[in-house]
């Protein structure tokens, strides 16, 4: 990457960086909706969905009012984001665990975003750009109650049913374990007795 040398031009390649990380969450978060089995989880990605389209838009608005074509660079921070996501759904065993999972992906994501946003906005207005600080303040506000959406929809019984399914499945290995030690000692008890009468056989001989 060639250097960069002023705050300009840290600006211009951060945006760059976002542009392309909204275009990555416009393929990804179809694939979310389409896995999430709570209904208002699945309607949560959709809706993010339409915003993050409208923020790839807001960003094209930003490149123009700066004078720039619209043209990103890899972002490798989300790609990242988003492959880790991908392997951690793909081990859930089940659906309370497996919305969790991609709950905690997205807040992940979320959380980078507006990180970027921020630091953006920031820039922006230390560089007397106060309308492009306002495009980039939206984004950053809509990012935030995404976040918080996703925490409401965590808390208010996605974690628990994950939860409850962990306690599920460590009372079935208790009730297993119990089983298996009560055969065990049923066994046993019936070795001895068939012990004892050979032992008597051989004494009456």
């Amino acid at each position: 990457m060639p250097g960069l040398y002023s705050l300009e031009e840290l600006l211009q390649d951060e945006l760059k960086d976002i542009y392309d990380a909204e275009k990555q969450l416009t393929k990804a978060l179809p694939k979310l909706a389409k896995k999430a089995t709570s209904a208002e989880l699945k309607s949560a990605f959709e809706e993010h969905l339409q915003q993050t389209e409208r923020h790839v838009e807001r960003i094209e608005e930003v490149f123009e009012q700066l004078g720039l074509p619209a043209r990103g660079k890899k972002c490798e921070g989300m790609q990242h984001l988003i492959a880790e996501g991908e392997d951690m759904i793909g081990e859930a065993e089940d659906d309370a665990t497996r919305d969790a999972v991609m709950i905690a992906s997205a807040q992940k994501v979320e959380h980078y975003e507006i990180a970027s946003y921020g630091t953006l906005r920031t820039w922006a207005n230390l560089l007397g750009k106060p309308e492009v600080a306002a495009l980039l303040e939206e984004t950053l506000e809509e990012e935030k109650d995404t976040d918080q959406n996703l925490t409401n929809i965590a808390e208010s019984f996605i974690n628990e049913a994950a939860a409850e399914r962990d306690d599920e499945e460590s009372e079935g290995a208790r009730r297993g374990g119990a089983a298996s030690g009560r055969g065990a000692s049923i066994r046993h008890p019936r070795s001895t007795a068939a012990e004892k009468g050979a032992a008597r056989g051989r004494s009456r001989r």
